[in-house]
């Protein structure tokens, strides 16, 4: 079913760009390019997009358009699949995704839990030697990554009270269906349920999930707290929003093009990053509002029982990654 719906996605999109640049090459040859996403379209990731596209079509040689609030799926892979096979999408997908998706174990500790904890450390992640690997990595499977940008700390919205990790234990937990995902529920003792995103608010309305692990502004834009009462300030993941796009497009484009379309992504990367930050706080204050109990947990109690994934080295690390990492970001 699913292989189904990408290549039914796959056709439908494909049909429409070759429709839509034939009958645009000769008026104008404008690029035509679409940027999709899952999250709502009042999130900062969102807007983002819709900020690129806008000053893409200033320049007057894109014909950018947006699809968020998954108009053209639900599934971050699965639109992330669809860029592999050439369609002309900008995708903001995440690091341990792509790590998981395309076999590049290292990727992951850009979201492993409490490794990254500075936004700031984004800003000069594109110009790092590691960045540019993985870059090169991904090129060969079809698909060019462009920049990261801060997108919130996930934390744990339950429908009871998370203080301990032990209170996790048992419950069933909407997260990231990846390896990252899986080794955070491994040693903090719940099951993760790596489903889309849109699929949670129904799950824990009809208590098949007992909650989610989620940045704030998702979580608000999806009314999640009409569904749960509880939110601990775990703050285990520093979510990052990896922006891709299919390697097809991006060399088809001009030199002059290219270097156009990489400098507003990487610029609007950094403005919105700081946006989210500053509007974080207005977030968890809505969430009050609506009643849900905000626990300020002990993060260290946390970061202890995580330290094991890194003790066995779960997630599959190079000898020394994290180390050359923050010597890259710090030079």
């Amino acid at each position: 079913m699913k292989k189904t719906a990408l290549i039914s996605l796959g056709s439908l999109m494909l049909c429409g760009l070759i429709l839509s640049g034939c009958s645009k090459k000769a008026a104008d040859a404008k690029i035509p390019v679409t940027f999709a996403g899952t999250e709502a379209a009042t999130t900062g990731q969102s807007r983002m997009m819709q900020s690129v596209a806008d000053k893409l079509n200033e320049t007057g040689r894109f014909n950018a358009v947006v699809q968020v609030a998954g108009a053209l799926s639900g599934d971050t892979d699965a639109l992330v699949t669809q860029a592999k096979l050439g369609i002309s999408l900008v995708v903001p997908s995440d690091p341990g995704r792509l790590a998981s998706q395309f076999n590049i174990p290292d990727m992951n500790i850009l979201m492993a839990p409490y490794i990254l904890t500075d936004p700031a450390a984004l800003k000069k992640l594109p110009d790092t030697k590691l960045f540019k690997e993985w870059q090169a990595e991904l090129e060969k499977q079809g698909i060019v990554y462009i920049t990261n940008m801060y997108n919130g700390f996930r934390c744990f919205y339950t429908t009871t009270p998370v203080e301990h990790v032990s209170d996790l234990s048992g419950l069933r937990i909407r997260g990231f269906g990846n390896t990252i995902g899986n080794s955070l529920a491994k040693y903090l003792g719940f099951a993760n349920i790596g489903i889309a995103w849109g699929e949670g608010f129904p799950g824990i309305q009809s208590k098949t999930l007992d909650g989610c692990e989620v940045q704030v502004a998702t979580a608000d834009g999806s009314r999640i707290y009409e569904v749960v009462k509880n939110l601990a300030m775990t703050k285990h993941y520093m979510l990052q929003s990896a922006f891709v796009c299919s390697s097809t497009f991006y060399n088809s484009m001009s030199p002059d093009d290219r270097a156009l379309f990489t400098k507003i992504m990487r610029d609007a990367a950094a403005e919105y990053g700081t946006i989210i930050q500053n509007e974080e706080a207005g977030y968890y204050e809505n969430m009050k509002k609506n009643g849900v109990n905000i626990v300020n947990v002990d993060i260290n109690e946390f970061k202890k029982a995580i330290d094991p994934l890194y003790v066995n080295n779960d997630l599959g690390f190079s000898a020394g990654l994290k180390d050359r990492l923050f010597k890259e970001l710090s030079e």
